[in-house]
């Protein structure tokens, strides 16, 4: 929190005011929002007092040897050097930063910031934490569709019965939800990528809102300091934070996602389908029922998503209804959660990284699932009408009442006189069939839709559920991951800054 002491008067650094700011206002204000600057903003105040020194040597603005001197000040910076003092600094970082390089310097420098303003500095460093914020959590959602599409390729044989409105539907596999998923993370990656491209610009140079008087050259401080250009106008590199707008929004739509995946975990794992399990280290206990093995992790992981969207609901509702300038308002409380906004996505990236990698499938109890349900009712009806020429609703009707009068019934085995008297009773309806079906063909028939395997085999579309289909997808979706990383990996800033 910032202090009360004042190594010098408040004149020092404005002529406006005369008084230092009131103690509540720095103790629940300025001193917090210092400490916050001090533990994720420093470095990036010092790279870009940096660049501007630099700029400022090169268009005459600051001679050479005050330029150097200035430099080796910023540089030789520690952030637990810099304090707040309510008096001294008004407990804002920037003006701490200015004042440790005036007590390094053996001479003074008394144009360094000239023509210069806190705005686009402040919204430059925002810019600078921002991308790194990103390109982190970036990361580790590409090191966990990487884990999924690994535990997706050994489980694409594996039968599992599929829901629609959550009643069993038809086979799929484990290895067909999880690169599912796994696509679903490519497009929350796309769309953090088209965050860091809006990150990815300067404000530098734009001054207090309207542009500066000296020839900054922008373009040479946004190359210098790492982004890809500057932002074109002058107005928004200080007013917007449009960027954060979409980082924040991209979390929420991965937030989403991420819920109604460990939502499907949850279910596979609970008592009523003991599909999945998680290893001990990852479970939990009951303190009174002795029998229980919980899986509280999976909690955590769908409770974590949902502060992401809580999260861009704060970034958002703090921006609405402002004016478009530069506002503290905008600049600082509506961003004031950010750092708790990326704690929760990279922890909860960790939390299921660790889990995907961990989780085990009960092949057996699934693939029992699935052999004591009709789930070919679809390809029964398939069958009735591509192969013995029954109208496609009629199928459906006939398939339904075959399904119907077998679960009346207990009849698990198929019924060949059954299936052969409603075709019968059927054939005439919407143009009916050809001729009767014999009775080996529709015990086929009947065969193959109960087959689990040849179920699952039997999607062959591009993007269904047999295995050849599935492991084309996923050659795809790890080579657009591979495309990923590598994108990332172009687009980072050395450690300097500059690309």
């Amino acid at each position: 929190m910032g202090s009360g002491g004042s190594p010098s008067p408040p004149e020092q650094l404005t002529g406006r005011i005369a008084a230092a700011p009131n103690a509540l206002l720095d103790e629940y204000v300025l001193g917090p929002q210092f400490v916050y600057e001090a533990a994720h903003l420093v470095p990036a105040y010092v790279a870009v007092e940096r660049a501007l020194a630099a700029e400022a040597r090169r268009i005459g603005a600051l001679p050479a040897d005050q330029a150097d001197a200035v430099d080796a000040a910023l540089a030789s910076i520690d952030p637990d050097d810099l304090q707040p003092h309510r008096g001294g600094n008004f407990s804002d970082m920037a003006f701490a930063i200015e004042q440790a390089v005036q007590q390094r310097l053996s001479v003074p420098a008394p144009l360094w910031h000239v023509d210069r303003s806190r705005n686009d500095l402040q919204a430059t460093a925002q810019r600078w934490y921002g991308r790194e914020r990103i390109r982190t959590t970036a990361g580790l959602l590409l090191r966990v569709a990487g884990g999924l599409l690994d535990r997706a390729g050994q489980h694409l044989d594996d039968p599992m019965p599929g829901q629609t409105h959550l009643q069993a539907a038809q086979v799929i596999s484990p290895g067909f939800v999880l690169s599912a998923f796994a696509a679903e993370l490519l497009d929350s990656q796309r769309r953090l990528r088209a965050a860091y491209r809006e990150v990815d610009l300067c404000p530098l140079g734009a001054g207090a809102m309207a542009g500066s008087e000296l020839p900054w050259d922008r373009s040479r401080l946004a190359a210098a300091l790492g982004f890809s250009g500057p932002v074109p106008h002058a107005l928004s590199a200080v007013a917007s934070r449009g960027w954060v707008l979409a980082a924040a929004g991209a979390l929420s739509d991965l937030g989403v996602v991420v819920s109604r995946f460990v939502t499907d975990l949850m279910a596979w794992s609970s008592g009523a389908y003991q599909w999945m399990s998680l290893p001990d280290e990852l479970a939990g206990i009951s303190s009174a029922m002795p029998q229980k093995k919980n899986f509280p992790v999976l909690e955590r992981i769908r409770g974590r998503s949902g502060h992401l969207t809580a999260g861009y609901l704060d970034v958002a509702v703090g921006q609405r209804n402002t004016s478009y300038t530069n506002l503290v308002e905008v600049s600082k409380e509506a961003s004031a959660s950010l750092p708790q906004l990326w704690w929760n996505a990279e922890s909860m990236l960790l939390l299921l990284d660790l889990v995907i990698r961990q989780l085990e499938f009960d092949t057996a109890a699934m693939r029992r699932a699935c052999d004591d349900d009709f789930l070919g009712g679809f390809a029964l009806a398939n069958g009735l009408a591509l192969q013995f020429g029954l109208p496609w609703r009629t199928a459906q009707v006939v398939a339904g009442k075959y399904i119907v009068a077998c679960l009346e019934s207990g009849q698990r085995g198929p019924d060949v006189e059954l299936l052969r008297g409603l075709i019968h009773a059927h054939r005439d309806s919407g143009g009916g069939a050809a001729a009767e079906p014999s009775t080996a063909d529709v015990l086929e028939l009947l065969r193959q839709t109960r087959d689990t395997d040849a179920a699952l085999a039997a999607k062959i579309t591009a993007g269904g559920t047999s295995p050849a289909s599935m492991w084309a997808l996923l050659n795809e979706l790890d080579r657009d991951r591979t495309e990923a990383v590598r994108w990332w990996d172009r687009a980072a800033p050395s450690a300097g800054g500059a690309r």
